[in-house]
C-alpha cells in the first residue's frame, strides 16, 4: 500500500538509497506537444559516490532536504533542458528493489542544474566530498518536497553483475587525448555537438550553446520523421520568435527579483534568476545556427 511524506521519513530509506545501483530520472518539457524523457542514472564507477541524500538524516517537517547525483555527458540533454527551462524544473526520481523485500520509491521535486566548473558546482563538490570524473557535466540537484512508497510486488528479480566501464573509460581517453594537446577532444566541444539543444529544440546545456558559437559547431540531429521539430522550441508555427516566449521570460525574471528581496527566498530566488537569465542570453543568439541544422 503506498505512503506519501513531504521527506524521506526513515534513516533505513536513505541507507537504502545510497545502497542502490541504478535509479531513473523523469522530466517533461511544458509544452503538451514536447516528448517525457526518462533516463536510468546510477553509480559510475566502483566504490565511486554518485549520488546521495542531504542532509543524511530525517529532518523537520520545514527543513529542505535535498537528492543530488553526479551527471555524466551523454548523447541527450534532455533533463538539462527541461529543467532550464524558464517556468519548469519538475522532476521525479524512482527507485526499485530488485534483489530483497519488494519496494518503489519515487522522489518529487525541483530540480536545479550546477553546470560543471560553476561556483554552485564547485560548492556541492567541496561540502559532498564528490570526486569529479572526466566527462561529468553537471550535478542535478532535487529540492524534495514530496516522497511515495508502494509495493513494488510486480517488479521482476534481478542479479546484480556489475557496472560497465564503457562510459567512464571514454571520457578519460578522451580527456588524455585533449591534455595531449587535441583540442578536437575538448568536452565543450562535445558539448556543442550533443549537448546543446534538446530533441524538441530547447536549449540545453549553456557551456555547449556557447561552445556552439565559438567553435561553429552544427548540433547532433537527434529526431526524425513526421514528429522531429522542424525549428527550435523558441521559434512557433508563425515563423518567428513568438513575443510572448520573451513575456514569459521577462515576467519569471521579474518574480525572481521580487522574490530576491525577501531574505527567506534570497539566495534560490538569486539562484533561478541566473538560469533564467541564461536562458535569455542563450535562445536569441543561438537560433541561427539551429535554424540551419534543422532546414
Amino acid at each position: 500500500m503506498g505512503e506519501f511524506f513531504e521527506s524521506i521519513p526513515k534513516e533505513t530509506l536513505i541507507k537504502w538509497i545510497q545502497a542502490q545501483k541504478v535509479f531513473w530520472v523523469a522530466t517533461a518539457p511544458l509544452s503538451g506537444n514536447g516528448h517525457v524523457n526518462v533516463s536510468p542514472k546510477g553509480q559510475v564507477v566502483p566504490h565511486h559516490k554518485s549520488f546521495g541524500v542531504t542532509p543524511e538524516r530525517l529532518v523537520e517537517k520545514d527543513d529542505k532536504q535535498m537528492f543530488w547525483y553526479m551527471e555524466m555527458t551523454g548523447s541527450g540533454v534532455e533533463t538539462i533542458a527541461h529543467l532550464l527551462e524558464p517556468g519548469n524544473g519538475r522532476i521525479t526520481i524512482q527507485f526499485n528493489e530488485f534483489q530483497q523485500e519488494p519496494r518503489i520509491l519515487r522522489l518529487w521535486g525541483k530540480g536545479r542544474v550546477l553546470e560543471y566548473g560553476t561556483e554552485a558546482f564547485n560548492d556541492l563538490v567541496e561540502k559532498e566530498n564528490i570526486e569529479v570524473l572526466p566527462g561529468v557535466r553537471s550535478i542535478i540537484v532535487v529540492d524534495i518536497h514530496q516522497v511515495g512508497t508502494s509495493c513494488g510486488y510486480s517488479v521482476p528479480l534481478y542479479e546484480f553483475k556489475g557496472l560497465r566501464s564503457t562510459l567512464p573509460d571514454f571520457f578519460r581517453r578522451k580527456e588524455e587525448r585533449y591534455l595531449a594537446g587535441s583540442d578536437k577532444d575538448s568536452m565543450p566541444r562535445y558539448w556543442a555537438l550533443k549537448s546543446a539543444w534538446s530533441i524538441d529544440g530547447l536549449p540545453g546545456m549553456p557551456t555547449g550553446l556557447r561552445a556552439a558559437r565559438e567553435y561553429n559547431v552544427e548540433p547532433m540531429k537527434k529526431m526524425v520523421g513526421p514528429f522531429a521539430p522542424k525549428k527550435p522550441a523558441g521559434l512557433g508555427a508563425r515563423g518567428g520568435f513568438q513575443i510572448e516566449h520573451l513575456v514569459i521570460m521577462l515576467l519569471t525574471a521579474l518574480l525572481a527579483i521580487s522574490l530576491a528581496t525577501h531574505p527567506a527566498f534570497q539566495q534560490q530566488a538569486q539562484a533561478r534568476l541566473r538560469e533564467v537569465m541564461m536562458q535569455v542570453r542563450a535562445v536569441p543568439e543561438a537560433l541561427p545556427s539551429s535554424i540551419r541544422h534543422r532546414d
